[in-house]
């Protein structure tokens, strides 16, 4: 399968997906090393998992060239290896507390002579079909917890940023207990269906389209699913708000990675009290941004990943300023040394039934929406299929979080935006159809691969049939 180079357009590396029945055999390997790594300690399980973190580090000079290769981006391929070894040195350090405080001894119930004790039994295989995005981050964010837990895991990372997986999977062997748990392949679409039925818990990123036939499929194999999906995240901000804060806000939280993010903003409402100045710092500060061509060290956004993604934006660009939108800055994808680019575009006037406001975009481009009432703009916040997360900007915190809590949205960020990305703590749902599933964040994010076995215990004589006896009633 011939993988495209996002900077060069050319066809410039091959991967060979794995096969089903390879899948079949790569599941029964993991399985029979499974056993052996949930009956470690969370302790030992962790210390494993900190070898692998310091191996990264140390092979972070073959990384981080793969995965720029992979995304046509400089630092943020940069950033996003480098934080992969503290993703795991923070499982690592707080996964045996919360192990240990879901599971209880001895605990009273309503009757006197029995008492109950909660076991945690880890998932014995987890799949993880990851997208293009960010192709490390988000291959991990799900395994590392997994792991933790004491499962196998087996990833399927996007075919189309593939070129990582050999320079990370050489870290993995470096390890032998860890390679005997943890594979990381190439495949596409058909290698992803196969792990489905044949793991068991599934935990998939990506497109609403895709992550429906999987969480269909997880339900055919009864097995639980976790989906993170699009979002359509919107950005309200409130007429207390300094216009050239929140503009230079709204840029950074909408075009950081091209806009190729599932926390972007993707739309933007403002009060006509501060619309003029607003856009004026917006689409100044737009027109400031420059690509990362012809030098990837130079410059604020890469081209675009997937080709098929710049047809997308291209397309909900046209479709709007066909409609009566009003283009203010960007909105050509430009092919440069045969990569895909787009400059930030800045659309007002837009109308609200546009591709461009109800469905995802996945570039830098913004359409802003003027209101005169706050609870216009909350209506139009809220009237979407989307709830991954929003944002709020006011001029206090405090009047942005009144806002904040009444927005159908997983997490808010307040007085900034997409802080998703940044604080991985708290747990939060996804509405609407951006998931389904417990929560990756969080104590959830470990908490979810355990099944709770509960122990019940009589202390007292148990119960004979004829206490059940017809006469006794």
């Amino acid at each position: 399968m011939k993988i495209r180079n996002p900077r060069t357009g050319e066809a410039d590396y091959k991967i060979a997906p794995l096969s089903r029945n390879a899948v079949v055999d790569e599941a029964k390997r993991l399985r029979s090393a499974q056993v052996a790594w949930a009956s470690k300690t969370p302790e030992e399980r962790g210390a494993v998992l900190l070898q692998w973190a310091d191996a990264i580090e140390a092979d972070l000079g073959a990384i981080i060239p793969a995965l720029t290769a992979d995304t046509g981006r400089g630092g943020i391929s940069k950033i996003e290896a480098a934080g992969v070894p503290g993703q795991i040195r923070r499982w690592a350090t707080i996964a045996p507390q919360l192990i240990s405080q879901g599971q209880s001894t001895d605990q009273p119930t309503s009757v006197p002579t029995i008492t109950t004790s909660t076991h945690l039994v880890p998932y014995q295989l987890v799949g993880v079909i990851s997208p293009w995005n960010f192709p490390m981050t988000l291959a991990l964010i799900d395994a590392i917890p997994a792991l933790m837990a004491g499962s196998a895991v087996l990833i399927k990372p996007s075919e189309v940023t593939p070129r990582f997986i050999n320079s990370l999977m050489e870290t993995v062997r470096e390890i032998p207990e860890l390679a005997a748990i943890l594979s990381i392949v190439e495949g596409d679409g058909a290698t992803g269906s196969a792990m489905v039925d044949h793991v068991d818990y599934i935990c998939f990123t990506g497109s609403v389209t895709t992550g429906r036939k999987v969480g269909e499929a997880a339900a055919k194999a009864f097995i639980p699913a976790s989906l993170e999906l699009g979002g359509k995240d919107p950005m309200i901000v409130l007429a207390g708000a300094d216009p050239e804060t929140a503009a230079a806000t709204a840029l950074r939280a909408s075009i950081v990675n091209t806009g190729q993010a599932c926390q972007s903003i993707e739309r933007v409402y403002v009060a006509r009290d501060i619309a003029e100045p607003f856009l004026a710092s917006l689409t100044a500060l737009a027109e400031a941004v420059e690509l990362n061509y012809p030098d990837i060290n130079h410059g604020h956004i890469g081209p675009f990943i997937f080709e098929k993604q710049a047809e997308t934006a291209q397309n909900q660009i046209d479709d709007a300023v066909s409609r009566g939108a009003k283009l203010l800055t960007g909105g050509t994808v430009e092919n440069l040394g045969g990569g895909l680019y787009l400059r930030p575009t800045i659309l007002t006037d837009v109308p609200p039934d546009s591709d461009i406001i109800r469905e995802e975009n996945f570039g830098p481009v913004i359409p802003v929406v003027v209101y005169d009432q706050i609870e216009e703009a909350i209506a139009q916040a809220n009237d979407s299929i989307f709830g991954l997360s929003a944002a709020v900007v006011g001029g206090s915190v405090t009047e942005a979080e009144q806002i904040a809590t009444r927005l159908e949205a997983g997490a808010v960020s307040i007085n900034d935006g997409s802080l998703t990305s940044m604080v991985w703590e708290a747990e939060k749902s996804s509405f609407g159809y951006s998931g389904l599933g417990a929560s990756r964040m969080g104590a959830s994010g470990l908490m979810r691969f355990f099944r709770k076995q509960v122990l019940i215990r009589q202390s007292g004589d148990a119960a004979r049939i004829e206490a059940f006896a017809e006469e006794n009633f």
